[in-house]
């Protein structure tokens, strides 16, 4: 039930469904001041999240920053999914997060970390029997990482059973803590709390960081790209915020 509802959730936190919400108010009120009230706010709605120069501010205090010199002694680095996307044959291929698997195997191959953990199924509500870690084990092999350096998750469906299913494969291969985690800059905090709050002593390494990191007079105009870039740090927010009363 909570998976359903947390895939609900993401389409009502999403701005673009408040100014949906707003311009039909405004359409079926009676009242002209309301009517107008309503489309004003629907303009401020617009523009604030339309301005790339505020999500950029936003990010810089949310994101994680880069984790520039990791020691060379931890046993696991731990991969989320989310970086395989699966195409209309049913097969996958690497998508815009990618730069979360490209850290994650720098980190294995420069025995960063002796052995990496991969954690992702597929968290469709309605899924297909395509999971997102067969994709990666196999691409792991293409590179010559040994089956003895590899551990795969390919049932979580989202970041806490990533933690609970990680958690209970490190137990039983019988890896110490800590372990260093990978996963985007913008999801980094969230999946942080939740491997702490699952009593997993994890580093974070955060990758695939999607804002820039200077503004420019530009930014102050609308952009429909910052809708996109919105969703996804709401969403963020949400979660942390969830995750802090579960």
């Amino acid at each position: 039930m909570y998976f359903i509802l947390s895939k609900v959730l993401l389409i009502i936190i999403q701005p673009f469904t408040w100014m949906v919400v707003l311009l039909v108010w405004a359409a079926i009120t009676k009242n002209s001041r309301k009517k107008q009230r309503l489309i004003i706010t629907t303009c401020i709605v617009l523009y604030l999240f339309s301005n790339s120069a505020l999500i950029n501010l936003y990010a810089k205090m949310w994101d994680y920053p880069p984790n520039t010199s990791p020691k060379n002694d931890y046993s696991t680095v731990i991969l989320l999914g989310g970086f395989v996307s699966e195409d209309e044959e049913g097969t996958g291929h690497f998508n815009m997060a990618a730069d979360r698997y490209i850290q994650a195997t720098k980190l294995l191959a420069s025995h960063t970390a002796s052995h990496l953990l991969f954690t992702g199924g597929n968290g469709s509500l309605n899924p297909t029997k395509f999971r997102e870690g067969v994709f990666v084990e196999a691409e792991l092999k293409k590179m010559g990482f040994a089956d003895s350096t590899l551990l795969i998750d390919s049932q979580a469906r989202n970041t806490f059973e990533n933690a609970a299913n990680s958690k209970t494969l490190l137990q039983k291969a019988g890896l110490k803590p800590p372990y260093l985690l990978v996963t985007s800059a913008f999801h980094m905090r969230r999946a942080m709390l939740i491997y702490k709050k699952a009593g997993m002593d994890v580093i974070p390494y955060p990758s695939h960081y999607i804002v820039g990191k200077h503004i420019y007079f530009s930014d102050l105009m609308p952009n429909i790209e910052a809708f996109g870039t919105w969703n996804t740090y709401l969403k963020e927010l949400v979660g942390y915020i969830v995750t802090l009363f579960k």
